[in-house]
């Protein structure tokens, strides 16, 4: 795999991590393991079989955790932290590079970028709670495993067509966020006069 094509692969890969963290590590763990993709020797133990076992469970559980409304809440706040820390071993396990220093800052480029859609997810589903209780939720989790899976297998298949169609996504979450922030902002404004 050239280095284009691991870039736009990792960059595919946060992009997904952001909406379904375990999920995405658990596909790049299996990659590594049937060698689709080759990672750095540091990263090696991404294909472990403990590993792809270990993740598999954890890519269940997020899944059935998000869909239920209290849980769905608790996993949001624990998937702050994680789902940065999954992107920056994405991207260690999908970049081969001579250089530490451009590893590191590709791990927190996508670190990142999980980090924005993560935080534009979540924002969804807190507005969502506070309009329909919670009872859209289950809903928005399933189009989030839709766009998730359909990226994840995109990803493998046309990591360049992938890290297109995440880049458009992540502009647009990053526009749609600025008007619900500045529809709220105007709103709140009004109220106070």
């Amino acid at each position: 795999m050239d280095a284009a094509t691991q870039y736009a692969l990792a960059y595919a890969l946060t992009t997904t991590a952001g909406l379904r963290g375990f999920l995405t590590l658990f596909a790049a763990s299996v990659a590594a393991h049937y060698h689709v993709i080759h990672p750095s020797p540091a990263f090696l133990w991404l294909g472990d079989t403990g590993t792809v076992i270990v993740l598999g469970v954890f890519a269940l559980l997020e899944l059935a955790a998000d869909k239920l409304p209290v849980l769905d809440h608790a996993l949001h706040a624990v998937s702050f932290a994680a789902r940065p820390v999954a992107a920056a071993i994405l991207v260690g396990g999908t970049v081969n590079t001579s250089s530490p220093g451009e590893l590191a800052g590709l791990m927190v480029a996508g670190a990142l970028n999980t980090l924005v859609v993560h935080t534009s997810s979540a924002t969804a589903r807190a507005a969502s709670s506070a309009t329909t209780l919670g009872i859209a939720n289950p809903a928005l989790s399933i189009i989030e495993d839709v766009i998730a899976i359909g990226g994840l297998i995109l990803s493998f298949a046309a990591p360049i067509l992938a890290a297109i169609l995440a880049l458009i996504f992540v502009v647009c979450l990053i526009l749609i966020g600025r008007r619900l922030w500045m529809t709220a902002r105007e709103r709140s404004t009004s109220k106070a006069y």
